[in-house]
């Protein structure tokens, strides 16, 4: 009829004050890849250890806890509570890299929100400024790369979705607007590409009072991708259209 009410041993630490006895289990808990029990039993004692000398190993590795667990959003939280609370502790710099890893991996595929890819993004280059010489740096600038990668090519994809619809003015003014807003896409041969091919086509559908002043544009657009890229193979398409325009002009 009576249920015993028994506890746990990790149960009766969660609950329980014994820092000492705390602070050993959630180190064993960490160490055998428990993280998520770890993380519950190092933010357990944080409080309890607030203004000691082990506040700052505590809430370094609630936060690597959570890290390891990949909770990134929460472990993102509790590195930079960390690095605001103890700026000149010996962790402070891994914490800060962790923190950016983090937001890393919370960014999303190109096709989705890349508000959190902003975010990132800023917060990668303000720590390889605070930390020029960190060994760290090499991956920061890997991340920096995917980041920017992706949104070059969902500036690009979105400027792409207007020729596909076959609205070529509209394509034309989006594909210019992603060059003015980034000249080093790295989709810019693309861009400049379908830039020519969007003032043609517009041309090209236009009525005929207003095809030569518009194949003009074409020809300025083709003239700006044979500059950049002679050697492209998109050239003789784009030679051939310009022969044509030329014969309207």
């Amino acid at each position: 009829m009576m249920l015993p009410a028994c506890k746990s041993q990790y149960e009766q630490l969660l609950s329980g004050n014994d820092v000492e006895a705390k602070y050993k289990a959630a180190f064993e808990l960490f160490n055998q890849g428990k993280y998520r029990k770890a993380a519950d039993m190092f933010e357990s004692m944080s409080i309890l250890v607030n203004g000691t000398p082990q506040d700052d190993t505590v809430q370094f590795y609630w936060a690597l806890s959570n890290y390891r667990f990949k909770d990134y959003y929460t472990a993102e939280a509790n590195f930079k509570s960390f690095v605001d609370k103890f700026p000149r502790s010996p962790f402070s710099e891994n914490a800060e890299f962790l923190r950016l890893d983090c937001l890393y991996k919370s960014t999303y595929r190109w096709e989705l929100d890349q508000t959190p890819t902003y975010a990132a993004i800023v917060a990668i280059n303000e720590y390889k400024m605070k930390y020029p010489a960190s060994l760290h740096g090499a991956v920061c600038t890997r991340m920096l790369e995917d980041l920017n990668e992706r949104l070059d090519k969902k500036a690009y994809e979105n400027a792409y979705i207007y020729y596909k619809m076959e609205d070529y003015k509209a394509a034309r003014v989006a594909f210019r607007n992603v060059l003015k807003e980034d000249s080093d896409n790295i989709y810019r041969e693309d861009i400049l590409f379908y830039t020519a091919m969007s003032s043609y086509k517009y041309a090209f559908l236009s009525v005929p009072q207003k095809q030569k002043e518009r194949y003009m544009v074409f020809v300025d657009d083709y003239l700006n991708f044979v500059g950049e890229y002679p050697d492209s193979p998109r050239c003789k398409n784009l030679e051939n259209l310009y022969k044509k325009a030329k014969a309207k002009i």
